[in-house]
Protein backbone atom coordinates (compact mmCIF):
# COMPACT_ATOMS: atom_id res chain seq x y z
CA UNK A 1 0.00 0.00 0.00
CA UNK A 2 2.77 2.36 1.17
CA UNK A 3 4.43 1.94 -2.65
CA UNK A 4 0.98 2.43 -4.25
CA UNK A 5 0.71 5.75 -2.28
CA UNK A 6 4.45 7.25 -3.66
CA UNK A 7 2.83 6.91 -6.64
CA UNK A 8 0.26 8.81 -6.08
CA UNK A 9 0.39 13.06 -6.04
CA UNK A 10 -1.38 14.94 -3.54
CA UNK A 11 -3.60 17.79 -5.79
CA UNK A 12 -1.08 20.59 -4.42
CA UNK A 13 1.77 17.93 -5.88
CA UNK A 14 -0.02 17.81 -9.23
CA UNK A 15 -0.55 21.10 -9.90
CA UNK A 16 3.22 22.09 -8.99
CA UNK A 17 4.70 19.50 -11.60
CA UNK A 18 1.94 20.53 -13.96
CA UNK A 19 1.98 23.86 -13.71
CA UNK A 20 -1.73 23.93 -13.78
CA UNK A 21 -3.62 26.09 -11.24
CA UNK A 22 -5.53 23.44 -7.90
CA UNK A 23 -8.30 25.51 -9.09
CA UNK A 24 -8.19 24.64 -12.66
CA UNK A 25 -7.34 21.03 -11.96
CA UNK A 26 -10.80 21.18 -9.35
CA UNK A 27 -12.75 22.43 -12.61
CA UNK A 28 -10.97 19.51 -14.93
CA UNK A 29 -12.07 16.94 -12.46
CA UNK A 30 -15.26 18.31 -12.28
CA UNK A 31 -16.15 18.23 -16.17
CA UNK A 32 -14.30 14.80 -15.92
CA UNK A 33 -11.41 15.51 -17.96
CA UNK A 34 -9.18 13.74 -15.59
CA UNK A 35 -10.17 11.74 -12.38
CA UNK A 36 -8.78 11.37 -9.10
CA UNK A 37 -7.35 8.07 -7.45
CA UNK A 38 -8.70 8.70 -4.47
CA UNK A 39 -8.22 10.78 -1.43
CA UNK A 40 -6.16 10.49 1.95
CA UNK A 41 -7.53 9.97 5.22
CA UNK A 42 -7.74 14.02 5.45
CA UNK A 43 -9.55 13.64 2.50
CA UNK A 44 -6.97 15.10 -0.10
CA UNK A 45 -7.38 14.11 -3.81
CA UNK A 46 -4.91 11.62 -5.31
CA UNK A 47 -3.99 11.74 -9.08
CA UNK A 48 -2.02 9.36 -10.62
CA UNK A 49 1.72 10.44 -12.10
CA UNK A 50 0.30 9.89 -15.56
CA UNK A 51 -2.32 12.57 -14.97
CA UNK A 52 0.60 15.21 -15.13
CA UNK A 53 0.78 14.21 -19.34
CA UNK A 54 -2.98 14.48 -19.24
CA UNK A 55 -3.30 18.08 -18.03
CA UNK A 56 -0.16 18.72 -20.79
CA UNK A 57 -2.46 17.44 -23.08
CA UNK A 58 -5.49 19.32 -22.31
CA UNK A 59 -3.08 22.45 -22.18
CA UNK A 60 -2.01 21.86 -25.60
CA UNK A 61 -4.96 21.54 -27.23
CA UNK A 62 -6.50 24.32 -25.47
CA UNK A 63 -3.37 26.20 -27.25
CA UNK A 64 -4.47 24.91 -30.32
CA UNK A 65 -8.24 26.68 -29.82
CA UNK A 66 -10.21 23.53 -28.66
CA UNK A 67 -12.58 24.27 -26.20
CA UNK A 68 -12.77 21.89 -23.07
CA UNK A 69 -15.66 20.17 -24.63
CA UNK A 70 -14.15 19.24 -27.96
CA UNK A 71 -11.54 18.24 -25.79
CA UNK A 72 -13.64 16.25 -23.42
CA UNK A 73 -14.36 14.61 -26.55
CA UNK A 74 -11.16 13.60 -27.56
CA UNK A 75 -10.37 12.12 -23.98
CA UNK A 76 -13.47 10.06 -24.29
CA UNK A 77 -12.53 8.34 -27.29
CA UNK A 78 -8.48 7.44 -25.79
CA UNK A 79 -10.61 6.65 -22.65
CA UNK A 80 -12.13 3.61 -24.54
CA UNK A 81 -9.36 2.35 -25.73
CA UNK A 82 -8.88 4.29 -29.43
CA UNK A 83 -6.74 6.91 -30.61
CA UNK A 84 -8.24 10.32 -30.86
CA UNK A 85 -5.88 11.57 -33.90
CA UNK A 86 -8.04 11.33 -36.49
CA UNK A 87 -11.06 13.30 -34.07
CA UNK A 88 -8.77 15.81 -33.38
CA UNK A 89 -7.28 16.17 -37.23
CA UNK A 90 -10.93 16.71 -37.85
CA UNK A 91 -10.97 19.52 -35.14
CA UNK A 92 -7.94 21.72 -35.86
CA UNK A 93 -9.52 21.80 -39.65
CA UNK A 94 -12.62 22.91 -38.24
CA UNK A 95 -11.02 25.95 -36.33
CA UNK A 96 -8.51 26.79 -39.46
CA UNK A 97 -11.68 27.31 -41.26
CA UNK A 98 -12.80 29.17 -38.51
CA UNK A 99 -10.02 31.28 -38.68
CA UNK A 100 -9.92 32.19 -42.31
CA UNK A 101 -13.40 33.66 -42.10
CA UNK A 102 -12.63 35.29 -38.95
CA UNK A 103 -9.39 36.50 -40.91
CA UNK A 104 -11.81 37.51 -44.24
CA UNK A 105 -13.69 39.67 -41.74
CA UNK A 106 -11.01 41.30 -40.09
CA UNK A 107 -9.80 42.40 -43.48
CA UNK A 108 -13.08 43.61 -44.21
CA UNK A 109 -13.27 45.70 -40.84
CA UNK A 110 -9.69 47.03 -41.49
CA UNK A 111 -10.62 48.28 -45.01
CA UNK A 112 -13.80 49.96 -44.06
CA UNK A 113 -12.18 51.56 -40.94
CA UNK A 114 -9.24 52.92 -43.00
CA UNK A 115 -11.39 54.07 -45.74
CA UNK A 116 -13.24 56.39 -42.67
CA UNK A 117 -10.13 57.68 -41.49
CA UNK A 118 -8.83 58.58 -44.71
CA UNK A 119 -11.53 60.83 -45.21
CA UNK A 120 -11.12 61.95 -41.44
CA UNK A 121 -11.64 65.33 -40.63
CA UNK A 122 -10.02 66.82 -37.50
CA UNK A 123 -11.94 69.76 -36.88
CA UNK A 124 -15.14 69.33 -38.76
CA UNK A 125 -18.23 71.73 -38.65
CA UNK A 126 -20.87 70.67 -36.63
CA UNK A 127 -23.69 69.52 -38.82
CA UNK A 128 -27.85 69.17 -37.23
CA UNK A 129 -28.24 65.62 -35.73
CA UNK A 130 -25.06 64.80 -36.46
CA UNK A 131 -22.77 63.61 -33.25
CA UNK A 132 -19.85 62.97 -35.62
CA UNK A 133 -19.76 64.24 -38.92
CA UNK A 134 -17.39 62.36 -39.82
CA UNK A 135 -19.36 58.98 -39.50
CA UNK A 136 -21.92 59.62 -42.09
CA UNK A 137 -24.72 57.24 -41.49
Amino acid sequence: MLSLELSLLKIGELSARSGVPIKTIRYYEDLGLITNAGRTEGQFRLFHLETIDRLGFIKQLQGLGLSLQEIGECLVIYDAGQLPCEDIQVKLESHVQEIDRQVTNLLKLRQELTSILAKWQTSPLPESGKICPNLQT
